[in-house]
């Protein structure tokens, strides 16, 4: 099964139990001089895993594939898919992974921004309606990684890229998750109000 770490520490005691990674994080930090920490992590196993390491270790992409072919073709489609998640960070695989309640909220938001225009606010309910479901199509294709045009053939989707590659190679291929971790994700940034530091030092 799938371990995700982050919000729940009892993952990460466990997973720096295993295989001596508590010793190596200490020796690590000890040469290095800064302090080393496991933050999240994520298990992923599949046909095919791949994965893509971009900028030096800023972004890494965890691919998992459903294949019944694993030959060259499809390990590097795979690599080109983790390269993909890395360029445009989708925040889905695909459709199914959407909640309604994200839809829901998205429709909500649309459709205030209609009834605050004037023009738009007296076009019929179905015109209004038509305009929310095609505004929503489009950002589906933006955050759902199999919608995404793939980036190194505008004329196909990352689907339809998958779907040549196991036609070219006789492969049932099914892309069911990614995992991307980019450095500093989810940390808080202190943001430092100079002038506000100084008005409280002066008693303003």
């Amino acid at each position: 099964s799938d371990l995700n770490g982050g919000a729940n520490g009892e993952d990460i005691e466990a997973l720096l139990a295993t295989n001596g990674l508590s010793d190596l994080l200490v020796e690590k930090t000890a040469t290095i001089g800064e302090k080393l920490s496991v933050r999240r992590f994520a298990k992923v196993t599949g046909d095919a895993v791949a994965s893509y390491i971009h900028g030096g270790g800023r972004i890494g992409v965890l691919l998992d594939v459903q294949t019944d072919v694993v030959n060259d073709a499809v390990k590097e489609m795979a690599k080109n898919v983790c390269m993909q998640v890395a360029a445009l960070n989708p925040k889905y695989t695909n459709r199914n992974e959407v909640s309604a309640d994200y839809i829901e909220h998205e429709k909500s938001i649309l459709m205030a921004q209609i009834q605050n225009d004037p023009k738009e606010s007296q076009k019929p309910e179905k015109v209004i309606q038509g305009m929310i479901a095609g505004r929503i199509n489009k950002e589906l294709k933006e955050i759902c990684l199999l919608d995404q045009v793939y980036v190194q053939d505008s004329d196909l989707t990352v689907a339809k890229y998958v779907d040549k590659v196991a036609k070219e190679n006789g492969a049932n291929v099914t892309v069911t998750k990614f995992v991307r971790f980019e450095t500093g994700e989810g940390l808080e940034k202190k943001v430092d109000d100079f002038a506000a530091e100084v008005a409280a030092q002066a008693g303003m």
